[in-house]
């Protein structure tokens, strides 16, 4: 069941629930989305119309990270936990190995989602990649790519091609997509499962303070997005908030 967050749908429900729904996907006739939902996709999709009704429309919205936490605080719920992408989705992809389901990853520099494939088969031999390719493609190779996730049987696509490119792209190419069942757009997920970027230690990522990390190995990348984009989102809450009470 959906819930209004401010002007966004979301699944507020715990990672156990993630994994029966996904179950349930596989025998599917239909693909289905799987988005996530941090302060920075909030703040852009409220300049963004497009990507705010692709988010909208996803088979199952998740909450990422402590601004989504507190911000739950201003609504008549509060989210179940965090549902971040890089820790969930690689228990989906076990999910899919358990299930005999072949998986294609698609985003990442060149070579980055090659890489992410080797290791996920290395911690999980039953994990079945049917393909992988960089997230830097012409439309005219867009044709071409999409041939050859139908032909190559996928049934879990992860996308990692940065917001919101990989939702909107989702979307718009869902019905395109022949065997898929699953869709995820996952982020930066290749990126750290490749070891291209550093995860943060265990104990900061248990307290919801990873972003503190990223900004700490990348301030130059990551300052704008961190510390103005708390302060917009915050920003967009209370402006939100007070709308909906008027």
């Amino acid at each position: 069941m959906k819930r209004n967050f401010f002007n966004i749908q979301m699944d507020v429900i715990d990672e156990q629930e993630v994994m029966n729904r996904c179950e349930s996907f596989f025998s599917s006739p239909k693909p289905h989305t799987i988005f996530f939902l941090n302060a920075h996709c909030f703040n852009v999709a409220q300049k963004n119309p497009d990507y705010q009704h692709a988010l909208n429309q996803a088979d199952m919205l998740l909450n990422d990270g402590i601004g989504l936490d507190i911000a739950s605080r201003f609504t008549p719920y509060r989210f179940k936990e965090n549902l971040n992408g890089t820790d969930l989705i690689p228990k989906i992809l076990n999910l899919a190995a358990q299930n005999k389901k072949k998986i294609f990853l698609l985003g990442g520099e060149e070579g980055v989602s090659a890489r992410a494939a080797e290791i996920i088969t290395e911690q999980n031999p039953d994990v079945e990649i049917a393909g992988y390719h960089s997230g830097f493609f012409s439309e005219e190779k867009e044709k071409q790519l999409i041939e050859v996730i139908n032909n190559s049987g996928t049934h879990v696509l992860v996308i990692g091609m940065g917001v919101p490119k990989q939702e909107l792209w989702a979307h718009e190419n869902k019905t395109l997509l022949k065997s898929v069942k699953i869709i995820i757009a996952g982020g930066a997920v290749l990126d750290f499962i490749s070891g291209n970027v550093k995860r943060a230690p265990l104990w900061i990522r248990k307290i919801h303070m990873e972003w503190v990390y990223r900004l700490f190995l990348e301030p130059r990348r990551m300052w704008r997005r961190y510390l103005v984009g708390n302060l917009v989102f915050f920003w967009n809450v209370f402006r939100l908030k007070i709308r909906s009470n008027t």
